[in-house]
C-alpha cells in the first residue's frame, strides 16, 4: 500500500480530486449507514440533500489528495483575510489555531508552517496516529516537516502545546472531534447535544493566546487551495461551559460559509465510552 500511496503523490492535483469524488459517490452508494449518517448530520443542520450534494465528492477528495500533500508538490495556495494572522502572531501570546471537518484541513497546518514558522516558531498540530503501521509512518513522516510539529493525543501532547503557547508559537486542532469519554463535555451544535472537546477552550484560557479560525477550502478543477481566516466573533468566555459553547457556535458559522465542502459523514453525534449523556 505504501508503494501505491507514492505512486499516486506525483497525480495531478485535478485528477485525484477527479478520481476523490467517484471514490466519494461509490461509499455514498454503497454504504447504507454511512449514507444515513451523512443525510442525518445535514438536516439536523437544516440542510436539504440538494443543498449539500457537492460534500459527497469531496470527501472522497479528502482521501485522494493525501499522497500529493504528503509526499508530492507543494499545491498552489491563496490567502483570505490573513491580515489578522500577522496580528495575532506580532502580539506575541501565541496563537490557537481552531479548524472544523471542513475542506482540507491537511492543507492548513502546511500552509501556516510554510509561510510562518521561520518568523514565529513552528506549529503544533494534534493528531492521532493511524491504527495501520504502513500508515501511520507516512504520516509521521509527512506531518513532522520543517515548521511543523506534532503532539500526541495525551496529556504529554497537552503539556507540549501549552509550552508551545507559552513560547509565543501556534497551535492548531480540530474542536469538532469527538473526544475520549471524559475529555470533553455536550454542548450543542446545530441544535443537537455532541460531545465536544474542552482542549481548545482551555488552551486559550490558561495560556491567555489569541483564538483564530481557519478552514482551506478546494478551488475547482485542482487549482489548488485558499486558507480562510477568521476572528473569533467576541472574546472568549471565562467560564468554560460557556467557551466550548462559544467554540461550537464558530464551528457552525465555518461551516455555513461552505457546507459542500463540510464532512458530514462524520459521526459528529456518537456517544462515547463510558459516557453518560
Amino acid at each position: 500500500m505504501a508503494t501505491v500511496f507514492r505512486l499516486f503523490s506525483g497525480m495531478p492535483l485535478w485528477l485525484l480530486h477527479f478520481l476523490g469524488a467517484l471514490l466519494g459517490w461509490a461509499a455514498f452508494l454503497l454504504s447504507p449507514t454511512y449514507r444515513r449518517r451523512f443525510l442525518a448530520n445535514a438536516r439536523i443542520a437544516g440542510y436539504s440533500f440538494a443543498a449539500v450534494r457537492g460534500a459527497v465528492g469531496s470527501a472522497g477528495r479528502m482521501v485522494a489528495e493525501l499522497p500529493r500533500l504528503w509526499l508530492g508538490a507543494p499545491p498552489h495556495y491563496e490567502w483570505d483575510n490573513d491580515a489578522c494572522v500577522e496580528r495575532a502572531y506580532q502580539a506575541g501570546r501565541g496563537v490557537v489555531f481552531l479548524t472544523p471537518h471542513l475542506g482540507c484541513f491537511e492543507i492548513t497546518a502546511q500552509g501556516l508552517a510554510q509561510r510562518y514558522a521561520q518568523r514565529f516558531g513552528p506549529l503544533t498540530v494534534l493528531y492521532r496516529p493511524a491504527r495501520q503501521a504502513w500508515l501511520a509512518g507516512l504520516m509521521a513522516d509527512a506531518r513532522n516537516r520543517p515548521g511543523l510539529e506534532t503532539a500526541p493525543t495525551n496529556l504529554a501532547g497537552v503539556r507540549q502545546m501549552i509550552r508551545a503557547l507559552r513560547s509565543g508559537h501556534a497551535v492548531g486542532l480540530l474542536p469538532d472531534q469527538v473526544p475520549p469519554g471524559g475529555m470533553g463535555q455536550w454542548a450543542p451544535f446545530f441544535g443537537q447535544e455532541a460531545y465536544t472537546m474542552t482542549l481548545s477552550a482551555r488552551l486559550a484560557q490558561q495560556t491567555g493566546a489569541t483564538v483564530l479560525l481557519l478552514w482551506g477550502e478546494r478551488l475547482s478543477m485542482g487549482r489548488g487551495f485558499r486558507l480562510h481566516f477568521r476572528e473569533l466573533q467576541q472574546a472568549l468566555a471565562p467560564d468554560l461551559d460557556a467557551a466550548v459553547r462559544q467554540v461550537n457556535q464558530e464551528m457552525e458559522r465555518l461551516v455555513r460559509e461552505c457546507p459542500g465542502q463540510y464532512l458530514w459523514g462524520y459521526a459528529r453525534y456518537k456517544q462515547p465510552k463510558g459516557e453518560p449523556a
